[in-house]
């Protein structure tokens, strides 16, 4: 006897199609815009500096002139330089953190929701524990004790990321373990793996694409909140964080060193909240229709 695979009833547009919708929002087009754009200014920046970002070149808190276009920060340091250069680490490290607690988070969600019982019973109460301590705390109580390191920032986001992440993909993946094709592929027996990747996954897409909009807006802000109390990127390098907690006193009287910083860091969380936000939207749209 051959068994053929089950077709889905309608419960879903195809995951290629309702990604496509998300892509073809207008909210969603311009945060994705502005993430990209914010990402390739952190990149390509370093490349641009017209000074060293490291080199005191002029008096503290120097107005724009004499080669300085913005002016000098609390130590004479160039401020275009040190903007240009101060994105790169928080880029990599937002990035790296969220994708750790992307894939992490949802390899967990999926299990606990594949396989139900006590499992998931013991992997939600682990994440329930994780999600009581907050991540900044988390974070500085940890750098205090061990030193300030960029992996280990990126490490610690990652793991408080990983929770809500958990809790959100196996929420949605949960439904998609009762239907057919997924029921039809533990019948005749293929792997967990086969099941949980080919079947299970690219039925979680849209929540995920969400979901990775949101967690990089939250590691972005989470980096650079350390930065600015200390425990992120340290003096002498560039940071957009830290270039906050720098020139906090001369306010008044440099504004540029600390108003510039702070909007780029305010471009890539607001980039990914509208990309979030608009997936977020076209998916609930869609699902109404369904309904």
């Amino acid at each position: 006897m051959i068994r053929t695979r089950p077709r889905e009833q309608g419960v879903q547009a195809p995951p290629q199609n309702l990604t496509r919708r998300v892509l073809t929002s207008r909210q969603t087009r311009v945060g994705l815009i502005m993430l990209v754009t914010m990402i390739l200014f952190a990149i390509i920046g370093p490349f641009l500096t017209p000074h060293s970002p490291t080199a005191v070149i002029a008096k503290p808190y120097a107005p724009p002139g004499d080669g300085l276009l913005l002016g000098a920060d609390s130590l004479g340091r160039d401020i275009v330089s040190r903007i240009l250069s101060g994105g790169i680490n928080l880029t990599w490290m937002g990035l790296a953190a969220t994708a750790g607690g992307v894939i992490l988070g949802t390899a967990i969600g999926l299990v606990a929701a594949f396989a139900g019982g006590i499992v998931d019973t013991l992997l939600m109460r682990v994440v329930d524990v994780l999600l009581t301590f907050p991540t900044i705390i988390m974070a500085i109580l940890f750098i205090s004790m061990v030193g300030p390191s960029r992996w280990i920032l990126v490490v610690l986001v990652a793991i408080g990321l990983t929770p809500g992440m958990a809790r959100v993909m196996r929420g949605a993946a949960r439904p998609v373990m009762r239907r057919e094709h997924v029921m039809w592929a533990r019948t005749i027996g293929l792997s967990s793996r086969h099941i949980l990747m080919r079947e299970v996954l690219p039925s979680v897409t849209s929540p995920l694409m969400v979901e990775i909009g949101l967690r990089l807006m939250w590691s972005v802000v989470g980096l650079a909140s350390l930065s600015f109390l200390g425990f992120g990127v340290q003096p002498p390098d560039a940071d957009w964080g830290l270039m906050v907690s720098e020139n906090k006193d001369g306010l008044a009287i440099q504004p540029l060193a600390v108003l510039i910083p702070a909007a780029c860091v305010a471009l890539f969380t607001i980039g990914g909240n509208l990309f979030a936000e608009g997936a977020a939207r076209v998916i609930g749209r869609t699902e109404g229709a369904r309904s």
